[in-house]
């Protein structure tokens, strides 16, 4: 019994890291505006939940705190915030510069679990978050000197970092939400707040939601199946077993796949500062990761 729980958050977790790190190529991908591409991905990823929810956990719902949906509903936004800067910083900026930066939220978690969780921090799993982080930053900076940055990296940087804090503040309150809400109820909640929040962005921006061709749709519910339903979803499963800093840092994987992917698929090719900054990112996860062992967090 001791051995399924230790082992089944991790390979958990590797699967959600694979399946996210595709969504970045499908967003460059799709001619569609980032806010619909946005929509549309937390929609088709929400729709198939819903009736499981209602069918197995509906008395879960009624017993929702008002303090925990309210929770829920930060979450949600907080969600939706991530999505729209993020997939707008990839119209300006390269794959590899915005996934790496918009992982730049370990940071933020780490210091939002102590602050706010009471997640203590071994040294090894700080020195890990230390280590990745720096692994990113090598990566952002090979991408901007001498790689492929887009019409206007700045921008498209400065959206990444913005999706970074909007999504540590959306780790953490998944973190602390699971300990007291099943998986299914969480995520229907937190993904239906999150397609409200982009709808009404939508609206403001006054794009359309229809009308587009049949590969867009495709794109869509690809971004659904992939990085949201095993994805999001995989990731907000770990956060019930694994502390935030592991689930966060963990992200950090989504660069070096992307990036990998971004070569073969896009052409965007990374410079040798990148490669060698995705290989000191996933010497920070092993750290953080292993690190765990030694933590007391609640």
């Amino acid at each position: 019994m001791t051995a399924t729980i230790s082992i089944k958050p991790y390979v958990g977790l590797a699967v959600a890291i694979c399946a996210i790190s595709t969504g970045a190529i499908l967003v460059r991908l799709s001619n569609a505006p980032s806010t619909v591409a946005a929509f549309y991905r937390v929609l088709f990823t929400t729709v198939p939940l819903v009736p499981v929810a209602v069918w197995k956990y509906r008395g879960q719902f009624r017993s929702i705190g008002r303090r925990d949906l309210g929770f829920a509903v930060l979450s949600g936004l907080a969600l939706a915030l991530h999505f729209a800067a993020w997939f707008e910083s990839l119209e300006w900026t390269g794959v590899a510069a915005s996934v790496t930066l918009v992982q730049a939220q370990p940071i933020f978690v780490a210091v939002g679990a102590w602050a706010l969780l009471s997640e203590r921090i071994t040294a090894r799993m700080a020195t890990g978050i230390l280590v990745a982080v720096a692994g990113i930053v090598a990566m952002s900076v090979g991408d901007l000197f001498g790689g492929i940055v887009g019409t206007d990296p700045l921008l498209g940087n400065s959206l990444a970092l913005f999706g970074a804090v909007m999504a540590a503040g959306y780790v953490l309150a998944g973190r602390s939400l699971r300990q007291r809400v099943d998986l299914i109820p969480y995520v229907v909640v937190v993904y239906a707040v999150c397609a409200v929040a982009l709808f009404g962005i939508i609206s403001v921006q006054g794009r359309p939601l229809a009308g587009y061709p049949a590969r867009e749709w495709l794109l869509f519910a690809g971004l659904a199946v992939g990085p949201g339903l095993l994805g999001h979803t995989g990731i907000n499963w770990s956060l019930a077993h694994l502390e935030s800093s592991v689930v966060s840092v963990s992200l950090l994987g989504e660069p070096v796949g992307a990036t990998v992917l971004g070569a073969l698929l896009l052409s965007e090719f990374p410079t040798p500062t990148t490669v060698a900054g995705g290989v000191v990112v996933l010497a920070g996860i092993a750290l953080t990761a292993t690190g765990r062992e030694g933590s007391t967090a609640s």
